[in-house]
């Protein structure tokens, strides 16, 4: 989100320095030495966050890239995003050094003869290139449109990498918090303030300039070439983006069983479409002799094997009747029934006081080394997989409290399974829980993968709080077993 937001203040920026800008070589640079001086309004500033939003906006996405390898989104329902994400990089870097070029002053002329002598050790150009930079009268106003033209095309293609990269996220997170995104650009524009930029002395082509102010965020490919020449760096580059390219087939993650349906009990509601972070579900016309105009359609490709859909059905309530839990749309590897049955079992096992059931989640803090002889804990692919119902099942059954283990807030694996589950729990979301469920007995807790004694503590705090309010059992008649509830 912050990328987006830097792309578009570069943007602004950009269009409002192209407007006082001279697109002639003679003229370019005297143009951005008025801005400087003053006489093209908020030109000076204008350049300033130009330059310092594209720099933050390289400094996010290698963070965003670091983020997103060390947790291996690269593979099986994100290669598309991390495929599209490799060729939004390179176009990136593409258009932020080809900006360097229009003031024409010595930064760009060393930028633009470097580039051009990489460009060169390709067969296809052999030479070509390098030509229309040896002497000065060569940059002619023709040359410098197509630089021009570049620095606007690439920027455009940029935005349509951009946009592909977030296709199969739903929804696409491309907007900062409000206090984020002010804050930041009042970082930039201070920044833009304190630190105007300045321009070298003009291009000339008959002289090599003894020291060059390099911007380390986009030009640090010329030293490079300085060090491992032309060839060299093809090498690097090809081996980076090759080595990228090919993790998402080399690794091995495997993919996680998408989503089936199961029209016998889908109602066509659509909140399983309205949930999946991936867009994985679709609703289209019925396929089978119920008088429901829709049914849920899962896209393999897309679906992460996440199991939010499943908290999402109405259909997925324990309360159902018979020995069987059937819903409308279920994972295959952790089908709804299969925890509902050891929901009863460990629930049933409990002893002493207070007895407490934990919903946790697969990607969090490992739950089962919370367990202990008054503590069951069920793990779900995702915490939003658990149907809120499931809470109030919990606590019918015999248990005096649960508590609900998702990620840390912000870093669900599945996007947005932390605040599905957060909005199901407050009522603010259907499937919703209950009114009548004592909030008092319920506890919702984030926590990543290494809190095992945070999520210990709030375990012994909600513990001693359940206490205080005593046994579930004089508040409420514990859940009748299932076969009195089939024969009524």
């Amino acid at each position: 989100a912050l990328g987006f937001l830097f792309f578009w203040i570069c943007c602004a920026s950009g269009i409002w320095i192209y407007v006082g800008f001279d697109t002639s070589a003679t003229g370019a640079r005297e143009s951005l030495a008025a801005m400087d001086r003053g006489e093209w309004p908020l030109g000076a500033l204008a350049r300033a966050l130009h330059r310092y939003s594209a720099d933050a906006m390289v400094v996010v996405t290698a963070l965003h890239l670091l983020r997103e390898l060390s947790r291996r989104h690269y593979a099986a329902f994100r290669r598309f995003a991390w495929l599209t994400g490799l060729a939004a990089l390179a176009l990136l870097y593409a258009a932020g050094i080809g900006g360097y070029w229009l003031p024409w002053d010595q930064l760009g002329q060393w930028s633009l003869t470097a580039t051009t002598e990489w460009l060169d050790a390709l067969p296809v150009f052999d030479g070509a290139l390098t030509r229309n930079v040896i002497d000065g009268d060569q940059v002619s106003d023709r040359f410098f449109s197509l630089l021009i033209f570049l620095h606007i095309g690439l920027p455009l293609a940029l935005l349509a990498g951009m946009w592909l990269h977030v296709q199969r996220v739903s929804p696409a997170r491309t907007h900062p918090p409000g206090p984020l995104a002010w804050g930041s650009a009042a970082m930039l524009v201070a920044l833009a303030l304190a630190k105007p930029l300045s321009l070298m002395a003009p291009a000339d082509l008959g002289l090599l300039p003894a020291r060059i102010p390099l911007d380390w965020f986009y030009l640090f490919p010329h030293p490079a070439m300085a060090w491992l020449g032309p060839g060299g760096l093809w090498v690097a580059v090809a081996g980076f983006f090759v080595a990228l390219a090919v993790l998402p087939y080399a690794t091995g993650v495997p993919r996680a069983p998408a989503a089936r349906v199961n029209l016998d009990n889908c109602n066509g509601c659509a909140r399983c479409f309205a949930d999946c972070p991936y867009d994985a579900v679709v609703m289209v016309p019925r396929t089978d002799a119920r008088p429901q105009p829709r049914q849920a359609k899962v896209d393999p490709m897309l679906c992460a094997g996440c199991g939010i859909c499943t908290g999402a059905c109405p259909s997925s309530t324990p309360f159902r009747r018979g020995e069987a839990l059937a819903t409308g749309i279920d994972m295959p590897s952790a089908a709804i029934g299969g925890l509902r049955a050891r929901l009863e079992s460990e629930t049933a096992a409990l002893e002493g006081g207070p007895r407490i059931v934990v919903l946790g989640c697969r990607w969090g803090t490992p739950v089962a080394g919370l367990g202990d002889r008054s503590t069951a804990s069920i793990e779900f692919l995702c915490a939003a997989m658990a149907p809120p119902s499931f809470v109030e099942y919990a606590l019918r059954a015999g248990a005096d409290g649960v508590l609900v283990a998702g990620c840390r807030e912000g870093d669900c694996e599945f996007r947005t399974g932390g605040e599905l589950l957060a909005a199901r729990l407050s009522a603010g979301r259907q499937p919703a829980l209950r009114p009548s469920v004592p909030r008092e007995r319920v506890r919702l807790v984030h926590a990543g993968r290494t809190d095992l004694a945070a999520l210990r503590a709030e375990l012994d705090s909600f513990r001693t709080a359940l206490s205080r309010l005593g046994p579930r059992a004089a508040e409420h008649p514990p859940l009748p077993k299932r076969q009195e509830i089939r024969h009524g």
